[in-house]
């Protein structure tokens, strides 16, 4: 026998009434979803790297779906803000890792907004049939603006980035990091959905066809794209293969005054060059091809120091290899962040420029406001760094090496920028000494492994103090470093130039769902709107 569902708008009375014992039992159960809600969003951050926990992205956004399911917007707008302390407090704790807790505290503070937004657009949205649909692809719209909003977005913390490890992961290649996220969360609502119709099926006997089927192809669906995108992952060479060497010379010591000793970080990057050299000639090592040095390796100007100069030209002769060197570089009045080609026999031929710079670490907006507040964070970006304007592939002994450098690896348009410039392999160099031995660069290198799925590219990630390492097409580390130690990683690693789905279809994924979004929401308030008129009748 079928139920009939109520009208949107209306509460579900078929949901079981509580009657507590006591007064206080009454407030408990008030605080019932608040707390839920807080605690899930603290289950989707364990469901993060370093830990490999990623299906408990499902149970956290399955008991999101408990809270929110029914609800009005109100309520929906504090429980989502909620999920988002909750997920994001312990998250982004490395931000205050060298400043303190200000800092950190007030960007998930903002970035909890836009979880809260999603929360109350869930809740308006949850009383519609097929409800998880709409419910996902409001999150994914929620994750589109914050990547985009204030100061040129954040988009740290996308579901995507947690999911290297896992099922969902071949989605990647489908549609990039908007559908591989919109999959976990389908799939994470249709699992509370489906527990809900089997309790109410069990309680009165009854069966709701289209809520059951609903549910049922909310779990099913993401799965079996999932499967079905396998083919898509592959670490097989299409354009040969080159030998690679990552370098990572370490730094003198961690935190913000690691900059203090930049010469020591130069000369470390060169020492373990010439190491490695040295284990070449004697036949320990492959001879690479070309070399990758991290963000900041040099520190010092090579342009306007002869000295350094002299340092990089005398590790490139020793490997007798191209060097991407990470350098900070003024020119023409402005300083960039500088990735540097460097041929052992005709020094610097070639230079990107970093494109998406980070707010408050390498440019201070709202400079005036933030200096009277607190005079020692604008002494700690006293001059701003300005941007590059184009897509940075370098040729290196005839293989075409895309540069994402650091930060820029959370931001979509700046990997595929490289892969549709003719990159057949991705380097990310990166400089996480100021964040410690926090999870951030366990976060970042996550970033990396979706990213070469996502375009079927071998990925290298040189960093300065670990954890660098070189990830397969398919996601898979094949090498890594320790933290705070230097070491250097050399492989041959497959070429690749065809482009996946994701890299094709670009943005289009990511705008079809935050139009799915605005059509639900949209068809929930006007649903809404006749109920009430109906109801004043």
């Amino acid at each position: 026998m079928t139920a009939t569902a109520p009208p949107v708008g209306e509460p579900d009375r078929t949901q079981p009434r509580n009657t507590p014992a006591s007064p206080a039992a009454a407030r408990l159960l008030r605080l019932l979803p608040a707390a839920v809600a807080a605690l899930c969003g603290v289950l989707l951050y364990v469901s993060f790297p370093p830990r490999t926990l990623w299906w408990l992205a499902l149970p956290a956004f399955a008991g999101l779906g408990w809270a929110l399911r029914g609800r009005g917007w109100k309520a929906g707008l504090g429980l989502g803000y909620l999920f988002g302390l909750g997920f994001l407090l312990p998250l982004l704790v490395w931000t205050g890792v060298e400043v303190g807790p200000g800092p950190w505290l007030a960007l998930v503070a903002i970035e909890a907004v836009f979880v809260a937004l999603v929360g109350a657009g869930v809740a308006v949205v949850s009383r519609l049939p097929g409800w998880p649909l709409w419910a996902a692809a409001l999150w994914t719209a929620g994750e589109a603006a914050r990547a985009r909003v204030p100061f040129e977005g954040f988009p740290w913390g996308k579901i995507a980035f947690g999911q290297a490890d896992g099922l969902f992961l071949p989605l990647a290649a489908v549609g990039g990091t908007p559908v591989l996220g919109f999959a976990v969360v389908l799939c994470g609502f249709g699992f509370h959905e489906a527990v809900r119709a089997a309790v109410r099926a069990r309680r009165t006997g009854r069966i709701r066809r289209s809520a059951a089927a609903a549910a049922l192809l909310s779990v099913a669906v993401p799965v079996l794209g999932a499967l079905a995108a396998r083919p898509l992952v592959s670490a097989e060479a299409e354009d040969g293969t080159a030998t690679v060497a990552v370098i990572q010379g370490n730094v003198p010591r961690a935190g913000l005054d690691f900059n203090a000793q930049r010469r020591a970080v130069l000369d470390y990057h060169a020492r373990e060059t010439e190491r490695l050299a040295a284990e070449v000639e004697a036949g320990k090592a492959d001879r690479p091809d070309f070399v990758l040095w991290p963000e900041n390796s040099s520190d010092i100007d090579p342009f306007a120091n002869a000295d350094a100069r002299a340092v990089i030209d005398r590790a490139a002769r020793a490997i007798g290899a191209p060097i991407s060197v990470g350098g900070v570089v003024e020119r023409d009045g402005k300083l960039l962040n500088e990735q540097i080609l460097w041929d052992p026999a005709k020094g610097p031929v070639d230079t990107y420029d970093k494109r998406q710079i980070q707010p408050f670490g390498e440019y201070l907006p709202l400079r005036s406001l933030i200096g009277a507040i607190n005079d020692e964070w604008t002494s700690m970006v006293s001059q701003d760094f300005s941007r590059g304007t184009e897509p940075g592939v370098f040729t290196m002994a005839g293989t075409e090496v895309g540069l994402v450098t650091c930060y820029e690896a959370a931001f979509d348009w700046a990997v595929r920028s490289e892969v549709t410039d003719g990159a057949q392999l991705i380097s990310v160099p990166s400089n996480n000494a100021t964040f410690d031995r926090s999870e951030m660069t366990y976060q970042q290198l996550a970033m990396s492994r979706v990213r070469a799925v996502e375009h079927s590219r071998t990925v290298t990630v040189p960093v300065t103090s670990g954890v660098s390492a070189i990830i397969m097409p398919d996601g898979r580390i094949t090498q890594k470093t320790g933290m705070f130690v230097a070491d250097s990683l050399v492989q041959e690693v497959p070429l690749r130039s065809s482009q996946t789905p994701a890299t094709r279809l670009g943005v289009a994924p990511e705008i079809v769902l935050v139009l799915v979004a605005a059509g639900g929401l949209g068809w929930a308030v006007a649903a809404g709107v006749r109920g009430r008129r109906a109801g004043g009748v």
